[in-house]
């Protein structure tokens, strides 16, 4: 299944500003903390905590966001469904990349251990 133009430029134009503290009540909720989500978030983009919480603060898109991102050469690894889309099945890079930090989240809020999460032998 593939995605459609208008569907990649939602998606790009995304303010992560403004999904961030979604993915924090997320997890939190479900007993994980900021901490393990930054700790996400810099394994698959290659960010720190400061550059993240920098992107937090500018109110950047996720098309602003990935620009600069250097994604982990494992996360081909990331697999499944996130909004009806297999993420492994997705064309755009941006859309993909996208979609792997919602699958990681997800996977954070359902308790998965981290050694998973972050595909470590």
């Amino acid at each position: 299944m593939s995605t459609t133009k208008e569907q990649d430029e939602q998606i790009a134009n995304m303010s992560f500003t403004k999904i961030y503290p979604l993915y924090v009540a997320k997890v939190s909720k479900k007993g994980r903390t900021e901490q393990e989500l930054i700790q996400v978030i810099s394994w698959l983009t290659g960010y720190d905590k400061g550059q993240i919480q920098g992107f937090v603060q500018d109110d950047v898109t996720f098309r602003d966001f990935f620009k600069g991102a250097s994604i982990h050469p494992n996360s081909f690894l990331i697999t499944g469904k996130v909004c009806g889309f297999k993420v492994e099945d997705i064309q755009t890079p941006l859309t993909r990349h996208a979609r792997y930090l919602d699958k990681l989240v997800d996977e954070l809020a359902k308790g998965k251990q981290m050694e998973k999460i972050l595909r470590t032998p």
